[in-house]
């Protein structure tokens, strides 16, 4: 049996990870939850999976969860470096890391020194520490297996391909909440409006971010460190059917694509069961559901976030990181009232021109520029 530690365990992808493991009892079993704050969430998950350990990342909620749990054997803890030592178990076996934003890069990092195997959602892994990642992960012998639904996508289309056959990978976008909209709507759009997603059942940032395409930017990161590949070889295509999850086009002029429902237990399952797939589907697909599939080259002046992640791939080092941690003070922002939907790019541009910038990044030097990121974009959003 797989032994496996849920990092955001709450959160969409966890919920839908234990799923995945409820439907597979025999291959699956959970050691250790992580959430953030949904402390009653967190204690009920624990009770039913029989967990050894869980943490709370807001130590406030320390003492509530403890009582919750008074009655069981259950290890209760707090904090970041908790987190650390639940991917340093020995009773691991993969570390599934759903956590949102900057926080899950020292996990994943952890995790790596502690070679487990890592399902990865938490996209800013990458964004921030691509290069330090994929370089730690390769020396160790780790695998990384991407939880993305278009990452996925592509990892798929390339088994049993030789990546000198490869021409672009074409990651597809649906746009977003706001993908109807023109540049000069945008203007005015609350965050109930930008959080309207038409396809997928997220997280707030995610959603949001999915409206700018940052998102999407931030996939591109990505992809250019799973999959070893030049940035100018990444595509994106707006799909708003959000079925072909992404493409893979070959030297030969072929192309392979992933389809499916919106339903992220698929590639969850797919990461978790790897090489192996699941017996059967969360959700049956049927092509003829979906006569009409269209696609389309994504508006960089509506999306200028998208050419802000192709520039902060040129310039390397902690330029991404800047991106990151900007974005995440900016939504926030967003989220709360506190400033408009067009200032969050406002924020990422204003921290990129004035961040100070590390060409070859150490782990302590992404923790000094996430810092210093947040801080320009608090200046900018006068908050």
């Amino acid at each position: 049996m797989e032994r496996i530690s849920i990092l955001g365990s709450t959160g969409s992808i966890g919920v839908q990870t234990l799923d995945i493991v409820r439907r597979n009892p025999e291959r699956f079993g959970i050691t250790s939850l992580v959430a953030h704050s949904r402390w009653q969430e967190l204690a009920a998950q624990a009770r039913e999976f029989g967990v050894e350990r869980v943490v709370i990342g807001d130590h406030k909620h320390y003492a509530a969860l403890k009582e919750a749990l008074a009655d069981t054997r259950i290890e209760v803890a707090a904090g970041s470096e908790a987190i650390l030592d639940v991917v340093r178990d020995t009773h691991c076996d993969t570390v599934v890391n759903s956590l949102v934003g900057y926080s899950g890069l020292h996990p994943t990092y952890a995790a790596i020194e502690a070679k487990k195997r890592i399902a990865l959602a938490n996209k800013e892994t990458l964004v921030v520490g691509g290069d330090v990642i994929m370089t730690a992960a390769k020396s160790r012998g780790v695998d990384i297996v991407p939880i993305d639904s278009e990452h996925s996508a592509i990892m798929q289309c390339l088994e049993g391909e030789k990546r000198e056959n490869v021409r672009n990978l074409i990651i597809t976008c649906s746009g977003g909440a706001l993908r109807d909209m023109s540049h000069e709507e945008l203007e005015g759009v609350t965050a109930e409006r930008a959080l309207q997603h038409p396809q997928w059942t997220m997280g707030a940032k995610i959603t949001i971010d999915s409206a700018t395409l940052v998102n999407k930017g931030f996939e591109v990161i990505e992809a250019r460190w799973l999959f070893d590949i030049e940035p100018s070889k990444i595509k994106v295509v707006i799909h708003p059917q959000s079925i072909v999850h992404s493409m893979v086009e070959f030297t030969d002029g072929s192309v392979k694509a992933q389809l499916g429902t919106a339903d992220m237990r698929t590639p969850i399952s797919y990461a978790l069961l790897y090489p192996d797939r699941a017996k059967e589907p969360t959700e049956n697909f049927s092509i003829l559901d979906y006569p009409t599939l269209t696609f389309a080259a994504p508006d960089r002046v509506k999306y200028p976030a998208l050419n802000i992640a192709y520039e902060c791939l040129e310039r390397g080092g902690t330029a991404a990181c800047v991106m990151n941690g900007s974005n995440e003070v900016a939504v926030a922002a967003f989220l709360k009232g506190k400033c408009g939907y067009l200032d969050i790019v406002g924020a990422i541009r204003y921290a990129l021109d004035n961040a100070t910038f590390v060409a070859k990044p150490t782990l302590e030097d992404y923790t000094a520029s996430n810092t210093e990121a947040r801080q320009l974009a608090e200046r900018f959003l006068r908050l």
